[in-house]
Protein backbone atom coordinates (compact mmCIF):
# COMPACT_ATOMS: atom_id res chain seq x y z
CA UNK A 1 0.00 0.00 0.00
CA UNK A 2 1.38 3.59 -0.86
CA UNK A 3 2.20 5.52 1.96
CA UNK A 4 -0.36 8.21 1.19
CA UNK A 5 -2.75 5.22 1.27
CA UNK A 6 -2.03 4.44 4.68
CA UNK A 7 -2.89 8.16 6.29
CA UNK A 8 -6.30 7.53 7.97
CA UNK A 9 -9.63 9.20 8.22
CA UNK A 10 -11.09 10.15 11.28
CA UNK A 11 -13.17 7.27 10.56
CA UNK A 12 -10.36 4.60 10.89
CA UNK A 13 -9.64 4.83 14.01
CA UNK A 14 -12.06 2.54 16.92
CA UNK A 15 -15.41 3.93 17.95
CA UNK A 16 -14.77 4.45 21.56
CA UNK A 17 -18.78 3.97 21.75
CA UNK A 18 -18.15 0.22 20.95
CA UNK A 19 -15.10 -0.42 21.99
CA UNK A 20 -14.12 -2.16 25.36
CA UNK A 21 -10.87 -0.91 25.80
CA UNK A 22 -11.68 2.43 25.18
CA UNK A 23 -13.12 4.79 28.06
CA UNK A 24 -15.62 7.07 26.20
CA UNK A 25 -16.01 10.51 27.14
CA UNK A 26 -15.60 10.55 31.13
CA UNK A 27 -16.28 13.18 33.16
CA UNK A 28 -14.14 15.74 34.68
CA UNK A 29 -13.89 13.90 37.80
CA UNK A 30 -13.11 10.69 36.51
CA UNK A 31 -10.09 12.46 34.22
CA UNK A 32 -8.60 14.00 37.05
CA UNK A 33 -8.82 10.35 39.37
CA UNK A 34 -6.92 9.08 36.23
CA UNK A 35 -3.55 10.97 37.21
CA UNK A 36 -4.02 11.48 40.89
CA UNK A 37 -0.94 9.87 41.50
CA UNK A 38 0.79 12.85 39.67
CA UNK A 39 -1.50 15.40 41.34
CA UNK A 40 -0.40 18.18 43.75
CA UNK A 41 -4.19 19.47 44.86
CA UNK A 42 -3.48 23.11 45.28
CA UNK A 43 -4.48 25.49 48.40
CA UNK A 44 -7.47 26.42 46.21
CA UNK A 45 -8.72 22.68 45.99
CA UNK A 46 -7.55 22.57 41.97
CA UNK A 47 -5.05 20.08 41.00
CA UNK A 48 -1.88 20.85 39.75
CA UNK A 49 0.60 18.65 37.45
CA UNK A 50 4.07 19.24 36.75
CA UNK A 51 4.91 17.89 32.47
CA UNK A 52 7.93 16.37 31.74
CA UNK A 53 7.90 18.74 28.28
CA UNK A 54 7.09 22.77 28.91
CA UNK A 55 6.70 23.50 25.62
CA UNK A 56 5.61 22.83 21.91
CA UNK A 57 8.08 21.12 19.97
CA UNK A 58 7.95 23.28 17.33
CA UNK A 59 11.51 21.23 15.66
CA UNK A 60 9.83 17.92 15.54
CA UNK A 61 6.47 18.91 14.04
CA UNK A 62 6.06 18.15 10.22
CA UNK A 63 2.64 18.58 7.97
CA UNK A 64 2.27 17.06 4.98
CA UNK A 65 1.27 20.25 2.84
CA UNK A 66 4.57 22.20 3.53
CA UNK A 67 6.76 19.09 4.33
CA UNK A 68 8.37 15.95 2.57
CA UNK A 69 6.73 12.84 4.03
CA UNK A 70 8.20 9.58 3.71
CA UNK A 71 7.75 6.26 5.09
CA UNK A 72 8.98 7.11 8.41
CA UNK A 73 7.09 10.39 8.56
CA UNK A 74 3.40 8.43 7.37
CA UNK A 75 4.74 5.67 10.06
CA UNK A 76 4.17 7.96 12.46
CA UNK A 77 0.06 7.83 11.94
CA UNK A 78 -0.09 3.94 11.42
CA UNK A 79 1.51 4.05 14.89
CA UNK A 80 -1.11 6.43 16.34
CA UNK A 81 -4.13 3.90 14.73
CA UNK A 82 -2.22 0.82 15.80
CA UNK A 83 -2.09 1.88 19.86
CA UNK A 84 -5.64 3.08 19.51
CA UNK A 85 -6.96 -0.51 18.16
CA UNK A 86 -5.07 -2.35 20.32
CA UNK A 87 -7.87 -4.00 22.87
CA UNK A 88 -4.59 -4.48 25.70
CA UNK A 89 -4.27 -0.69 25.78
CA UNK A 90 -6.04 1.09 28.17
CA UNK A 91 -7.49 3.79 26.27
CA UNK A 92 -9.18 7.18 27.11
CA UNK A 93 -11.10 9.04 24.46
CA UNK A 94 -12.83 12.35 24.40
CA UNK A 95 -14.99 14.43 22.19
CA UNK A 96 -15.17 17.94 22.27
CA UNK A 97 -16.50 20.54 19.56
CA UNK A 98 -14.09 23.67 18.62
CA UNK A 99 -16.41 26.31 17.49
CA UNK A 100 -20.11 27.57 17.12
CA UNK A 101 -20.15 29.44 14.18
CA UNK A 102 -22.09 26.79 11.50
CA UNK A 103 -19.00 27.57 9.11
CA UNK A 104 -16.23 26.54 11.23
CA UNK A 105 -17.59 24.50 13.98
CA UNK A 106 -15.41 21.03 14.16
CA UNK A 107 -15.88 17.59 16.49
CA UNK A 108 -12.32 16.86 17.89
CA UNK A 109 -11.13 13.98 19.25
CA UNK A 110 -8.66 12.73 21.11
CA UNK A 111 -7.00 9.97 22.08
CA UNK A 112 -4.36 9.20 24.97
CA UNK A 113 -3.23 6.49 27.45
CA UNK A 114 -5.86 6.85 30.62
CA UNK A 115 -2.52 7.34 32.91
CA UNK A 116 -2.26 10.91 30.74
CA UNK A 117 -5.98 11.95 32.05
CA UNK A 118 -4.70 15.36 33.12
CA UNK A 119 -4.07 15.98 29.30
CA UNK A 120 -7.48 15.63 28.74
CA UNK A 121 -8.68 17.11 31.66
CA UNK A 122 -7.25 20.57 31.06
CA UNK A 123 -8.00 20.38 27.10
CA UNK A 124 -11.65 19.25 27.85
CA UNK A 125 -12.04 22.25 29.82
CA UNK A 126 -11.45 24.42 27.13
CA UNK A 127 -13.90 22.94 24.47
CA UNK A 128 -17.30 22.40 24.61
CA UNK A 129 -18.85 18.63 24.92
CA UNK A 130 -19.35 16.78 22.38
CA UNK A 131 -20.79 12.91 22.09
CA UNK A 132 -22.49 10.62 19.53
CA UNK A 133 -21.02 12.74 16.25
CA UNK A 134 -18.13 11.40 13.68
CA UNK A 135 -15.77 13.49 14.17
CA UNK A 136 -13.84 15.75 12.12
CA UNK A 137 -10.42 15.87 13.38
CA UNK A 138 -8.53 13.58 14.94
CA UNK A 139 -5.62 13.55 17.84
CA UNK A 140 -3.78 10.88 18.97
CA UNK A 141 -0.66 12.04 22.00
CA UNK A 142 1.43 9.03 23.13
CA UNK A 143 3.65 11.10 25.54
CA UNK A 144 5.48 7.80 25.73
CA UNK A 145 5.78 6.21 22.61
CA UNK A 146 9.73 7.88 21.92
CA UNK A 147 12.45 9.24 23.18
CA UNK A 148 12.53 12.48 21.08
CA UNK A 149 9.31 13.86 19.96
CA UNK A 150 7.50 13.60 16.63
CA UNK A 151 4.91 14.92 15.36
CA UNK A 152 2.74 14.80 12.28
CA UNK A 153 0.08 16.74 10.51
CA UNK A 154 -2.23 15.11 7.93
CA UNK A 155 -4.21 18.46 7.32
CA UNK A 156 -6.33 17.43 4.64
CA UNK A 157 -7.48 14.24 6.59
CA UNK A 158 -7.86 16.30 9.92
CA UNK A 159 -5.44 13.77 11.87
CA UNK A 160 -2.39 14.48 14.12
CA UNK A 161 -0.68 11.90 16.03
CA UNK A 162 1.63 13.35 18.87
CA UNK A 163 4.36 10.51 19.83
CA UNK A 164 7.07 11.88 23.07
CA UNK A 165 5.60 14.56 24.25
CA UNK A 166 3.22 15.21 27.13
CA UNK A 167 2.49 18.96 26.71
CA UNK A 168 -1.07 19.96 26.58
CA UNK A 169 -0.54 22.75 24.40
CA UNK A 170 0.50 19.74 21.97
CA UNK A 171 -3.38 18.62 21.91
CA UNK A 172 -5.01 22.06 22.10
CA UNK A 173 -3.16 23.27 19.35
CA UNK A 174 -3.52 20.25 17.55
CA UNK A 175 -7.09 20.97 16.60
CA UNK A 176 -7.00 24.93 16.54
CA UNK A 177 -4.15 24.28 13.58
CA UNK A 178 -6.95 22.58 11.51
CA UNK A 179 -9.26 24.83 12.99
CA UNK A 180 -7.36 27.72 11.13
CA UNK A 181 -6.51 25.90 8.42
CA UNK A 182 -10.48 24.72 7.03
CA UNK A 183 -10.92 28.80 7.60
CA UNK A 184 -8.59 29.66 5.19
CA UNK A 185 -9.84 26.58 2.76
CA UNK A 186 -13.45 28.38 2.70
CA UNK A 187 -12.61 31.98 2.05
CA UNK A 188 -11.66 33.04 5.82
CA UNK A 189 -8.20 33.14 7.14
CA UNK A 190 -7.12 31.89 10.45
CA UNK A 191 -5.77 34.41 13.18
CA UNK A 192 -3.82 33.75 15.72
CA UNK A 193 -5.70 36.47 17.99
CA UNK A 194 -7.98 37.19 21.00
CA UNK A 195 -10.96 39.31 20.33
CA UNK A 196 -13.03 41.68 21.69
CA UNK A 197 -16.35 43.64 22.04
CA UNK A 198 -16.06 47.16 23.38
CA UNK A 199 -19.45 48.87 24.21
CA UNK A 200 -19.34 52.87 24.48
CA UNK A 201 -21.86 55.14 25.20
CA UNK A 202 -22.23 58.04 22.51
CA UNK A 203 -25.66 60.67 21.70
CA UNK A 204 -27.70 58.24 20.61
CA UNK A 205 -27.11 55.93 23.22
CA UNK A 206 -24.64 53.38 22.81
CA UNK A 207 -22.44 51.54 20.42
CA UNK A 208 -20.02 48.47 19.74
CA UNK A 209 -16.92 48.31 18.54
CA UNK A 210 -15.07 44.72 17.81
CA UNK A 211 -11.44 44.36 18.31
CA UNK A 212 -8.82 41.92 17.46
CA UNK A 213 -5.23 41.56 18.64
CA UNK A 214 -2.59 39.51 16.86
CA UNK A 215 0.33 38.38 18.63
CA UNK A 216 2.44 35.55 20.25
CA UNK A 217 2.26 33.73 22.93
CA UNK A 218 3.38 35.63 25.99
CA UNK A 219 3.55 38.96 24.63
CA UNK A 220 0.17 40.55 25.67
CA UNK A 221 -2.45 39.34 23.36
CA UNK A 222 -4.49 38.08 26.66
CA UNK A 223 -4.16 41.04 28.72
CA UNK A 224 -5.26 43.09 25.81
CA UNK A 225 -7.83 40.95 24.95
CA UNK A 226 -9.25 40.86 28.47
CA UNK A 227 -8.68 44.76 29.84
CA UNK A 228 -11.48 46.13 30.57
CA UNK A 229 -10.06 49.54 29.96
CA UNK A 230 -11.49 51.19 33.16
CA UNK A 231 -14.77 51.41 31.79
CA UNK A 232 -17.99 52.03 33.48
CA UNK A 233 -21.36 51.43 32.99
CA UNK A 234 -23.18 51.64 30.56
CA UNK A 235 -19.81 51.42 28.99
CA UNK A 236 -17.89 47.92 29.40
CA UNK A 237 -15.79 45.25 27.65
CA UNK A 238 -16.16 41.44 26.95
CA UNK A 239 -13.73 38.92 26.31
CA UNK A 240 -14.99 37.14 23.11
CA UNK A 241 -11.78 34.79 22.69
CA UNK A 242 -8.36 34.45 23.73
CA UNK A 243 -6.56 32.63 21.38
CA UNK A 244 -7.39 31.60 18.00
CA UNK A 245 -10.24 33.03 15.79
CA UNK A 246 -11.22 33.18 12.17
CA UNK A 247 -11.86 35.67 10.44
CA UNK A 248 -14.27 35.40 7.65
CA UNK A 249 -15.97 37.10 4.73
CA UNK A 250 -18.84 38.35 6.35
CA UNK A 251 -16.62 40.72 8.87
CA UNK A 252 -17.64 38.23 11.26
CA UNK A 253 -14.26 36.67 13.87
CA UNK A 254 -15.87 33.32 14.99
CA UNK A 255 -14.43 31.71 18.01
CA UNK A 256 -12.96 28.55 18.42
CA UNK A 257 -12.64 27.96 22.48
CA UNK A 258 -16.05 28.10 24.27
CA UNK A 259 -15.48 26.24 27.82
CA UNK A 260 -12.17 28.04 29.06
CA UNK A 261 -8.66 29.81 28.43
CA UNK A 262 -5.27 28.23 28.84
CA UNK A 263 -3.53 31.33 30.41
CA UNK A 264 0.38 32.06 31.26
CA UNK A 265 0.65 32.95 34.85
CA UNK A 266 4.13 33.57 35.27
CA UNK A 267 4.07 36.96 37.83
CA UNK A 268 -0.37 37.05 37.65
CA UNK A 269 -0.41 39.77 40.52
CA UNK A 270 -4.23 39.93 42.58
CA UNK A 271 -3.55 43.62 42.13
CA UNK A 272 -2.98 43.96 38.98
CA UNK A 273 -5.35 41.05 37.56
CA UNK A 274 -7.71 40.50 39.81
CA UNK A 275 -10.06 39.30 37.73
CA UNK A 276 -7.91 36.34 35.99
CA UNK A 277 -6.22 35.82 39.40
CA UNK A 278 -9.54 34.75 40.89
CA UNK A 279 -10.51 32.61 37.64
CA UNK A 280 -6.98 30.69 37.92
CA UNK A 281 -7.66 30.39 41.95
CA UNK A 282 -10.89 28.71 41.61
CA UNK A 283 -11.41 25.35 42.34
CA UNK A 284 -12.22 24.84 38.34
CA UNK A 285 -9.06 25.54 37.34
CA UNK A 286 -6.28 22.81 36.18
CA UNK A 287 -2.59 24.08 37.11
CA UNK A 288 0.85 22.92 34.80
CA UNK A 289 3.64 23.92 35.81
CA UNK A 290 2.80 26.43 37.93
CA UNK A 291 5.19 26.22 41.33
CA UNK A 292 3.30 24.35 44.01
CA UNK A 293 4.52 23.30 47.24
CA UNK A 294 3.47 19.94 48.55
CA UNK A 295 1.42 21.66 51.53
CA UNK A 296 -0.61 23.42 48.08
CA UNK A 297 0.93 26.44 48.43
CA UNK A 298 0.71 28.39 45.30
CA UNK A 299 3.77 30.88 43.83
CA UNK A 300 3.08 32.40 40.53
CA UNK A 301 6.20 35.12 40.94
CA UNK A 302 8.11 31.81 40.87
CA UNK A 303 9.30 29.76 37.20
CA UNK A 304 10.38 26.81 39.35
CA UNK A 305 9.51 24.75 36.16
CA UNK A 306 10.02 27.34 33.83
CA UNK A 307 8.47 30.53 32.23
CA UNK A 308 6.02 28.42 30.59
CA UNK A 309 3.86 28.05 33.41
CA UNK A 310 -0.39 27.90 32.59
CA UNK A 311 -3.82 27.37 33.83
CA UNK A 312 -6.99 25.98 32.02
CA UNK A 313 -9.22 28.50 33.47
CA UNK A 314 -13.09 28.27 32.89
CA UNK A 315 -15.21 30.87 30.70
CA UNK A 316 -17.97 31.10 33.21
CA UNK A 317 -15.09 32.30 35.87
CA UNK A 318 -14.42 35.26 34.41
CA UNK A 319 -16.78 38.28 34.27
CA UNK A 320 -15.97 39.93 31.58
CA UNK A 321 -16.17 37.00 29.44
CA UNK A 322 -19.47 37.27 26.91
CA UNK A 323 -21.45 34.43 26.86
CA UNK A 324 -20.85 33.67 22.85
CA UNK A 325 -17.22 33.21 21.05
CA UNK A 326 -18.21 34.70 17.83
CA UNK A 327 -17.37 38.51 17.48
CA UNK A 328 -20.33 39.63 15.07
CA UNK A 329 -17.96 42.38 12.92
CA UNK A 330 -14.54 43.86 13.34
CA UNK A 331 -13.80 47.38 13.22
CA UNK A 332 -10.13 47.62 14.86
CA UNK A 333 -7.21 45.21 14.10
CA UNK A 334 -4.32 45.69 16.52
CA UNK A 335 -0.86 44.19 15.80
CA UNK A 336 1.35 43.49 19.21
CA UNK A 337 4.93 44.29 18.39
CA UNK A 338 8.39 44.81 21.35
CA UNK A 339 10.29 46.27 18.72
CA UNK A 340 12.25 49.29 20.14
CA UNK A 341 12.11 51.20 16.90
CA UNK A 342 8.52 51.43 16.39
CA UNK A 343 5.78 54.49 18.25
CA UNK A 344 3.70 52.91 21.22
CA UNK A 345 0.69 53.00 18.21
CA UNK A 346 0.53 53.64 14.67
CA UNK A 347 -2.10 53.25 12.15
CA UNK A 348 -2.03 51.56 8.95
CA UNK A 349 -3.35 51.92 5.33
CA UNK A 350 -4.61 48.21 4.20
CA UNK A 351 -0.79 47.66 2.31
CA UNK A 352 1.20 48.24 5.49
CA UNK A 353 -1.42 46.16 7.78
CA UNK A 354 -0.61 43.46 5.30
CA UNK A 355 3.72 44.48 5.81
CA UNK A 356 3.07 43.99 9.42
CA UNK A 357 0.98 40.69 8.96
CA UNK A 358 3.92 39.50 7.49
CA UNK A 359 6.53 40.85 9.77
CA UNK A 360 5.12 39.57 13.15
CA UNK A 361 7.33 40.98 14.57
CA UNK A 362 7.95 40.33 18.22
CA UNK A 363 10.58 38.27 20.43
CA UNK A 364 10.60 34.96 21.68
CA UNK A 365 8.99 33.67 24.67
CA UNK A 366 9.18 30.43 26.70
CA UNK A 367 5.73 29.89 25.27
CA UNK A 368 7.78 29.17 22.09
CA UNK A 369 11.54 28.19 22.09
CA UNK A 370 12.72 28.47 26.24
CA UNK A 371 16.35 28.63 25.01
CA UNK A 372 15.70 31.94 22.96
CA UNK A 373 13.56 33.88 25.05
CA UNK A 374 13.95 37.50 24.68
CA UNK A 375 15.30 37.55 21.35
CA UNK A 376 13.72 39.52 18.64
CA UNK A 377 11.92 37.29 15.92
CA UNK A 378 9.42 37.57 12.92
CA UNK A 379 6.52 34.70 12.36
CA UNK A 380 3.96 35.41 9.85
CA UNK A 381 0.71 36.64 11.28
CA UNK A 382 2.60 35.98 14.41
CA UNK A 383 0.90 32.38 14.16
CA UNK A 384 3.49 29.47 14.41
CA UNK A 385 0.59 27.50 13.11
CA UNK A 386 -0.20 28.35 9.21
CA UNK A 387 -0.21 25.71 7.45
CA UNK A 388 0.27 26.49 3.39
CA UNK A 389 2.38 29.30 1.57
CA UNK A 390 3.01 32.11 4.04
CA UNK A 391 2.87 34.72 1.64
CA UNK A 392 -1.36 33.55 0.79
CA UNK A 393 -2.18 34.29 3.73
CA UNK A 394 -0.37 38.06 3.33
CA UNK A 395 -2.65 38.58 0.03
CA UNK A 396 -5.58 36.77 1.73
CA UNK A 397 -5.36 38.65 4.99
CA UNK A 398 -4.83 42.33 3.47
CA UNK A 399 -7.67 41.17 0.77
CA UNK A 400 -10.07 40.52 3.51
CA UNK A 401 -9.69 43.98 5.79
CA UNK A 402 -9.61 45.77 2.42
CA UNK A 403 -13.06 44.28 1.68
CA UNK A 404 -14.14 44.80 5.14
CA UNK A 405 -12.49 48.59 5.61
CA UNK A 406 -11.04 47.73 8.65
CA UNK A 407 -8.88 49.91 10.79
CA UNK A 408 -5.52 48.52 11.49
CA UNK A 409 -2.88 49.63 13.90
CA UNK A 410 0.33 48.52 14.97
CA UNK A 411 0.89 49.05 19.24
CA UNK A 412 4.66 48.81 21.00
CA UNK A 413 3.73 47.25 24.22
CA UNK A 414 7.68 46.97 24.69
CA UNK A 415 10.17 50.38 25.23
CA UNK A 416 10.15 53.08 22.49
CA UNK A 417 13.97 53.85 21.95
CA UNK A 418 17.40 52.29 22.29
CA UNK A 419 19.09 55.00 23.65
CA UNK A 420 17.51 56.16 27.66
CA UNK A 421 14.66 54.40 26.12
CA UNK A 422 10.74 54.90 27.83
CA UNK A 423 8.84 51.91 28.86
CA UNK A 424 4.93 52.12 27.40
CA UNK A 425 3.27 51.32 30.60
CA UNK A 426 -0.74 50.02 31.05
CA UNK A 427 -2.00 53.28 31.75
CA UNK A 428 -0.63 54.05 28.01
CA UNK A 429 -1.45 51.12 26.39
CA UNK A 430 -5.77 51.41 27.65
CA UNK A 431 -5.55 55.15 26.58
CA UNK A 432 -4.33 54.67 23.20
CA UNK A 433 -6.69 51.31 22.94
CA UNK A 434 -9.89 53.80 24.76
CA UNK A 435 -8.62 56.28 22.53
CA UNK A 436 -8.62 54.69 19.13
CA UNK A 437 -12.15 52.87 20.00
CA UNK A 438 -13.91 55.98 20.70
CA UNK A 439 -11.91 57.86 17.89
CA UNK A 440 -10.56 60.61 20.06
CA UNK A 441 -7.02 59.90 18.93
CA UNK A 442 -5.87 62.84 17.07
CA UNK A 443 -2.91 61.89 13.60
CA UNK A 444 -0.02 62.67 11.72
CA UNK A 445 2.57 61.85 9.42
CA UNK A 446 5.62 60.87 10.35
CA UNK A 447 8.07 60.99 7.41
CA UNK A 448 10.72 59.45 9.14
CA UNK A 449 8.83 56.33 10.49
CA UNK A 450 6.98 56.30 7.06
CA UNK A 451 3.87 55.65 9.01
CA UNK A 452 0.79 57.83 10.71
CA UNK A 453 1.09 58.06 14.19
CA UNK A 454 -0.45 60.03 17.27
CA UNK A 455 -0.13 63.81 17.45
CA UNK A 456 -2.36 63.57 20.64
CA UNK A 457 -3.88 60.61 22.94
CA UNK A 458 -6.35 61.79 25.63
CA UNK A 459 -4.56 61.11 29.00
CA UNK A 460 -0.78 60.64 27.67
CA UNK A 461 1.62 63.00 26.41
CA UNK A 462 2.47 61.58 23.23
CA UNK A 463 5.92 63.10 22.70
CA UNK A 464 7.53 61.52 25.77
CA UNK A 465 7.19 58.47 22.85
CA UNK A 466 8.89 60.10 19.95
CA UNK A 467 11.04 57.70 18.35
CA UNK A 468 13.86 59.33 16.45
CA UNK A 469 14.45 61.68 20.28
CA UNK A 470 15.43 58.22 21.91
CA UNK A 471 17.40 56.32 19.03
CA UNK A 472 20.90 57.43 18.26
CA UNK A 473 21.90 57.80 14.39
CA UNK A 474 18.02 57.21 14.03
CA UNK A 475 18.33 57.87 10.37
CA UNK A 476 20.95 55.10 9.50
CA UNK A 477 19.09 52.78 12.16
CA UNK A 478 15.57 53.09 10.75
CA UNK A 479 17.06 52.70 6.93
CA UNK A 480 18.45 49.54 7.86
CA UNK A 481 15.22 48.64 9.61
CA UNK A 482 13.20 48.87 6.38
CA UNK A 483 15.62 47.35 4.32
CA UNK A 484 16.05 44.71 6.23
CA UNK A 485 12.20 44.14 6.23
CA UNK A 486 12.22 44.36 2.65
CA UNK A 487 14.53 41.62 2.76
CA UNK A 488 12.52 39.55 4.77
CA UNK A 489 9.35 39.95 3.07
CA UNK A 490 11.21 38.74 -0.58
CA UNK A 491 11.45 35.79 0.57
CA UNK A 492 7.91 34.68 0.02
CA UNK A 493 7.10 34.26 -3.49
CA UNK A 494 3.48 34.04 -3.11
CA UNK A 495 3.16 37.87 -1.88
CA UNK A 496 1.91 40.38 -3.87
CA UNK A 497 4.62 42.96 -4.95
CA UNK A 498 2.00 45.84 -3.54
CA UNK A 499 3.05 44.87 -0.07
CA UNK A 500 6.41 44.70 -0.12
CA UNK A 501 6.33 48.04 -1.70
CA UNK A 502 4.27 49.41 1.17
CA UNK A 503 7.59 48.34 3.81
CA UNK A 504 7.62 51.03 6.04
Amino acid sequence: MAAQEAVPDPADYPDPKTADHVTYNPSFAELRELSADEEVTTEYGSPSYVSDYRSRSADATANAVDDDFGDADYDVFARGVEWTTDADNDVVCVDRVVGRHPETSYVCRLFLPAEYGRIALSWAKLLEPAEGQSPDFVTVQLPDATDEPRIRVHPDRGVTTVLGSDYTGEAKKSFLRLFMHRAKRQGGLGLHAGSKRVTLADRDGTREVGQVFLGLSGTGKSTLTSHGLWLDEPEGVEMIQDDVCALLPSGTVSGSEGGGLYVKTIGLDASEQPELHRAVTDESAVLENVAVDDDGAVHFDEPRYGGNARATIRRDRLESSADDIDLEHVDQVFFITRNPLMPPVARLDHEQAAVAFMLGESVETSAGDPSRVGESLRVVGTNPFIVGPEGEEGNRFRDLIADLDVECYVINTGAVGTDDPVKVGVKETVAILEGVARGTVEWTDDDALGLTVPSSVPGIDVDRFAVADRVADFDEAQAALRDERREYLARFDELDEEIVDATY
